[in-house]
């Protein structure tokens, strides 16, 4: 489990806020966001409503499978059954209702997994729990159908699920386990919460965070490859994963120095064996017919 804390995205009006306030509120909590990094060497005190909001990083938690949630058509279903076992997930924790930065953070989704050639229910999934208990599945069947229209990929639609919970303690335990740390504000009746993709293996294990509103399509596929465990992707993509490396500090995967010289230095064996090979093969035919002549 890592200590490290991620800076927080605010997602609520500030009270006495409206109209202009309210979009610099939100805008200067999504600069933070993109600054992050920065921002934690200078270890300012966080204002008071986001003293419990955040991302604490759990790696390898498990999900608690027996968990019980609604999907967006009503139905009920376990994490067990969402997380079964085939295909890595992305999950999201938002809800309907957010003014601003849940709609970031889903179109910023949308607009990378456009650009991949994976698809949303074959290769991998997305889950979207709501943090908000009163949202109904009717409420989170339009968001659904809201953000499958923006994707534009037919048959997509087991691919992305929304769950909602009348249980404020499951969703918040579901919360706690993956380190995501949200506030219900009472005096607005919104909630104060981050901005990231959970990236969680088949069986529902954490394997790794993307913070942010803004994704890169070959980082997200990257690390859906780590998470899938070899169950999805060619031969060549685990090649090249086995070549790159998550780089905490920009975000992104990038080559990864060591394993390029391992890769190339067993291709240069390779070949050099192949050469070498070739070499005493016609070497060997050609002693064997001069011996056959001089017989």
């Amino acid at each position: 489990m890592s200590s490290r804390r991620v800076v927080a995205l605010a997602c609520w009006r500030a009270h006495g806020f409206k109209g202009r306030g309210l979009a610099c509120a939100v805008a200067a909590a999504c600069l933070l966001a993109v600054v992050a990094p920065a921002a934690a060497q200078r270890a300012e005190p966080a204002p008071r409503e986001l003293a419990e909001v955040g991302v604490t990083e759990h790696y390898d938690a498990q999900a608690p499978l027996e968990l019980k949630f609604v999907d967006s058509d009503g139905g009920e279903l376990s994490l067990g059954e969402v997380f079964d076992g085939t295909r890595p997930t992305i999950l999201t924790l938002n809800y309907s209702d957010c003014p601003m930065l849940c709609s970031l953070q889903l179109n910023g989704l949308v607009d990378a997994i456009k650009k991949m050639e994976w698809t949303a229910g074959q290769e991998y999934q997305i889950v979207t729990v709501s943090i908000d208990p009163t949202e109904t599945p009717e409420r989170a069947r339009a968001t659904k159908q809201k953000y499958l229209r923006e994707y534009g990929r037919t048959g997509t639609a087991s691919g992305w699920r929304f769950l909602t919970s009348r249980k404020e303690a499951d969703i918040r335990r579901l919360a706690d386990t993956v380190g995501f740390g949200y506030k219900y504000l009472p005096d607005t009746r919104q909630y104060a919460h981050a901005a990231v993709l959970i990236i969680c293996t088949p069986d529902g294990r954490v394997s790794r965070y993307i913070g942010g509103v803004d994704y890169d399509p070959q980082t997200l596929r990257f690390a859906l490859l780590e998470a899938a465990e070899g169950k999805v992707g060619s031969a060549w993509d685990r090649v090249l994963l086995f070549c790159f490396h998550y780089d905490e500090t920009s975000g992104r995967y990038a080559p990864a120095a060591r394993r390029l010289m391992q890769l190339g230095g067993a291709a240069t064996v390779v070949a050099v064996g192949a050469t070498l090979g070739a070499y005493w093969m016609r070497e060997w035919r050609r002693a064997a017919r001069g011996a056959v002549e001089a017989g």
